[in-house]
């Protein structure tokens, strides 16, 4: 079998080095080619993938049209999702996004939209999805170890946007680093809530089965001289009571380094139990009625292909199988609208019901 044609485009965001390296690691794959306005942003990839020149380009519909793939990779600015998603569409490729959804609902609605009509799957890359902490407590939640989730309770972040680069490289932030980055501008679709909020209402709905909250109630702090803000809390009302949702950038330490406190992660109430999942940890705890004291448990293995998000979405594609879960735009939709109600929520300085 010939091996599945990946290209990828727009570097705005770190994580195009973290895909296109599984791009590169997948024996069902290759990277045909890339493309960026900025030719020094691919610099990084084409030296660590051996990509030739001949695959590199700063026209994105030079790329599309010279190297046809079947998937397309986007890392846009949050803001400039929806533009580059309708613009990368009429070429008919899978694409896939990585997260934030979009910036606001209706910018996510014209991105189902503009895939809809290509026969082609728009795919939403959540990198918490790949935890095998939480690949393990959805397994126990779709087993009823738990009962019926009720509330889900999550805390995520980390030290900064600017404080690492792609395979977590370590960097130290500057004012004009600050100043220059995309994710520090309201116009672009910075801040803490737009980047982590996703990844705790989009694994939240799928912890929930697909559930939506009633109504949202919202706080962020801006600190002087930002345009955004470094730290969210929201709350979210289902008919079975409150769930919170805590992004922040500022926290101690890194996750992948060593965890902060509060811990990163997910608390899971249930109607017979709780589950608690943090970030790169090796283990999870689990209470129920037979075990009230908690049980520690070690974390299922994730296998090939079904261990990261490239091989996964490869494999799912070359089998014309839906993509499903957190990166369907089913429910990646759904934490989408909690995240659009909780910025107007903020804005307002009051209690909104969900978003249609």
């Amino acid at each position: 079998m010939r091996k599945f044609r990946i290209a990828g485009v727009n570097f705005d965001h770190m994580h195009m080095g973290d895909l296109l390296r599984q791009v590169h690691e997948c024996p069902d794959a290759e990277i045909v080619g890339i493309s960026d306005e900025q030719p020094g942003r691919m610099a990084d990839a084409i030296a660590k993938f051996s990509i030739p020149q001949g695959r590199v380009f700063t026209d994105f519909r030079k790329c599309l049209e010279t190297t046809r793939p079947d998937l397309v990779v986007l890392c846009p600015a949050t803001a400039h999702h929806a533009k580059w998603v309708k613009l990368v569409a009429p070429f008919r490729t899978h694409i896939l996004v990585e997260k934030p959804f979009a910036a606001t609902l209706a910018q996510a609605d014209a991105m189902i939209a503009a895939v809809a009509t290509t026969k082609r799957q728009l795919i939403i890359n959540w990198p918490l999805r790949w935890y095998p902490s939480h690949v393990t407590a959805k397994r126990l939640v779709d087993e009823g170890r738990i009962g019926r989730v009720i509330e889900v309770h999550y805390y995520d972040g980390n030290r900064g946007p600017l404080w690492h680069t792609a395979d977590k490289i370590e960097t130290a932030p500057t004012a004009a680093r600050k100043a220059a980055s995309w994710f520090y501008k309201s116009s672009a679709g910075g801040g803490s809530l737009l980047d982590y909020l996703g990844y705790g209402t989009t694994l939240g709905t799928w912890f929930m089965d697909g559930r939506t909250p009633l109504d949202i109630t919202a706080a962020v702090d801006r600190p002087k001289g930002l345009e955004v803000d470094e730290h969210a809390i929201v709350i979210a009302r289902y008919e079975s009571g409150l769930s919170k949702f805590e992004t922040r950038w500022g926290t101690f330490t890194d996750p992948w380094n060593l965890q902060p406190q509060p811990k990163c992660g997910f608390i899971l109430v249930g109607t017979k139990g709780t589950i608690a999942t943090y970030d790169y940890e090796p283990t999870i705890r689990i209470q129920t009625a037979d075990c009230p004291e908690g049980k520690i448990t070690p974390v299922d293995a994730l296998e090939s292909p079904d261990h990261a998000p490239i091989p996964h979405v490869v494999h799912r594609l070359s089998k014309r199988l839906k993509i499903d879960g957190p990166l369907s735009p089913k429910i990646s939709r759904i934490g989408q609208q909690i995240v659009d109600t909780a910025i107007e929520s903020a804005r307002l300085g009051r209690t909104v019901k969900l978003k249609k």
